[in-house]
């Protein structure tokens, strides 16, 4: 299996802060994000890519496990051994809370998600299985991603199980932590079998900041729009919506778009907020007129 330098996909040095790789990691998904490149494989491929690249490096736990096999495979290679035969299975033991491991089996062909590369090392790790009782076979725990748009939506999830396909349906609203019961699909009983919980995690979008069910995003207007007021177009995750922005509108001033937000998990037609963070784009160069009708501004300013 093929090793990832999360660092190379990302563009920062090994050595990046938190905030250099969340700065450059907006960057790279607001260029790459399927919303701005439609029917763009490669574009939707490095998207993908660029998201899993800052699951790991943006979580400090994560991270510090991740440059751990760094070296770790640095060495295996320096050895002039064949890196596909590197033991992920045998490092990936090491981890804390390790030793509690999920095979994957027919769930090898869950649809969605991050690479091999990922789940080999990450997928297993937080899963759990439920002690049996009375015969009932254990629940099984598998971590899963979805996009905000999707968490926003609703989405599905497809995978083979004992040879039959099973589409799992993702309700709207679902939160990272979300899980979705499928009973009867954990391992099997004596008696029954168990239940699979698919553990939601929504990746980040560089367009939103999530707090609940409440979303928060930046909005740019000029100077010219700020002080005389005017209309602009608000991202939300249902598409755009138009803003009236009042005169003498001050950077920084949050605008209230009511049930743009989330939609309420389980709870059907209820929505959280958005809110419209104001920025003002300052002119930075002038024509000689203009400079002339701001100093007489200014000059009225001091009048006044």
């Amino acid at each position: 299996m093929e090793y990832k330098d999360y660092y190379k996909i990302l563009g920062v040095d090994r050595n990046a802060s938190p905030d250099e790789i969340k700065r450059k990691y907006r960057q790279l998904a607001l260029k790459y994000h399927p919303d701005k490149n439609p029917d763009d494989k490669q574009a939707e491929e490095r998207f993908k890519e660029i998201n899993e690249a800052y699951e790991v490096l943006g979580d400090p736990e994560k991270r510090a496990k991740y440059d751990q096999l760094g070296s770790s495979y640095r060495a295996w290679e320096r050895t002039g051994r064949d890196p596909s035969g590197f033991d992920w299975s045998q490092w990936a033991s090491g981890f804390p809370g390790g030793g509690v491991r999920v095979e994957m089996g027919d769930l090898e062909d869950m649809l969605g998600g991050f690479s091999d590369f990922f789940q080999a090392i990450f997928g297993g790790m937080g899963a759990q299985r439920t002690a049996s009782r009375g015969g009932r076979g254990r629940d099984i725990e598998q971590p899963v991603s979805i996009s905000l748009a999707e968490a926003y939506k609703g989405t599905s999830r497809t995978f083979q199980f004992n040879g039959k396909r099973l589409e799992v349906k993702i309700p709207p609203g679902a939160k990272t932590g979300t899980k979705v019961r499928v009973s009867g699909k954990g391992q099997k009983g004596i008696r029954q079998a168990g239940d699979l919980y698919l553990v939601v995690k929504v990746e980040s979008d560089p367009r939103f900041e999530r707090k609940g069910d409440d979303l928060y995003t930046d909005v740019e207007v000029d100077l010219y729009t700020a002080v005389l007021g005017g209309e602009i177009k608000v991202p939300t995750p249902g598409g755009s919506v138009v803003l009236t922005i009042p005169p003498g509108s001050q950077p920084g001033q949050k605008f209230r778009l009511k049930g743009k937000g989330m939609p309420k998990l389980r709870q059907r037609n209820q929505h959280g907020d958005l809110y419209a963070r104001l920025h003002v784009r300052l002119p930075k160069q002038l024509s000689s007129e203009e400079r002339e009708l701001f100093e007489e501004l200014a000059k009225m300013q001091k009048r006044g």
